[in-house]
């Protein structure tokens, strides 16, 4: 048995990151499938082990003010980023300049890989949800003028429409989705027997991510940043045929 689910939705489950629709379906999911419960069994286990295993000390508030004072000695009292600490954090009992600095940004460059990989995570598994029946498209149309209207008023974005039949790459439609608790448009082109999504969403410098491309569980994905918007096509089409499509985004 090998479930699509299992190495990707499962995690962002086990981590409340699953908007609450998309909790819901999973959890149901969860009653039926023998590998997802496993997975998150050993999930859950692996978490209460770490918890348990007393490796790291945490940082304590006086430690956390030395390091803040300490940074803003050694940059003249610029701003740096590195002191806005979101969150406690974990690091190892010493106490030198270097080396806090360098947990520091080891952990902030951890913190931004992370949130980049659960959120590839949540649009292969958008992509994967559309592809049951009656959820790839909102709007079916082939005609660029038909979908990119019906994108208005719903969301505080206009998202760039294209039809590239002449292509390859004829357009199917567009639908709403939900990604990162923020609501993005998909649209949704056929590239011969296969479906590519494109996912549009305004760029967030916090939340931006890095103009990269993958392959995760059959899936190809491949996301950009163009002006003020953020891309990512994704679909078991091959990924010299993502890198056609974007290609012609560009032209």
């Amino acid at each position: 048995m090998n479930c699509e689910f299992a190495q990707s939705t499962v995690h962002a489950y086990f981590d409340g990151e699953l908007d609450a629709v998309s909790s819901a379906d999973f959890g149901e999911h969860l009653e039926i499938c023998a590998e997802c419960k496993a997975e998150l069994k050993e999930i859950s286990a692996l978490h209460k082990r770490l918890q348990e295993s007393d490796l790291f000390e945490q940082a304590s508030p006086r430690m956390v003010d030395r390091i803040r004072k300490q940074i803003a000695q050694e940059t003249n009292g610029r701003p740096s980023k590195i002191i806005s600490f979101r969150r406690a954090f974990f690091i190892p009992a010493f106490g030198a300049l270097a080396a806090a600095a360098a947990v520091l940004a080891v952990f902030f460059v951890f913190q931004y890989h992370n949130h980049s990989t659960q959120t590839t995570a949540e649009l292969i598994d958008a992509h994967v949800r559309s592809l049951q029946p009656g959820h790839l498209t909102d709007v079916l149309s082939t005609d660029q003028h038909t979908v990119k209207p019906w994108f208005d008023g719903k969301l505080d974005f206009i998202p760039p429409v294209a039809d590239y039949s002449e292509q390859g790459f004829p357009l199917v439609g567009g639908r709403l989705d939900v990604v990162d608790g923020h609501t993005v448009a998909a649209l949704v082109y056929s590239r011969r027997k296969h479906f590519v999504d494109l996912f549009i969403w305004p760029a967030r410098e916090s939340e931006r991510l890095s103009d990269n491309s993958g392959s995760r569980q059959g899936y190809n994905w491949m996301t950009w940043r163009s002006g003020d918007m953020q891309f990512c096509l994704v679909s078991d089409a091959a990924a010299t045929d993502l890198r056609d499509l974007k290609d012609l985004m560009h032209r």
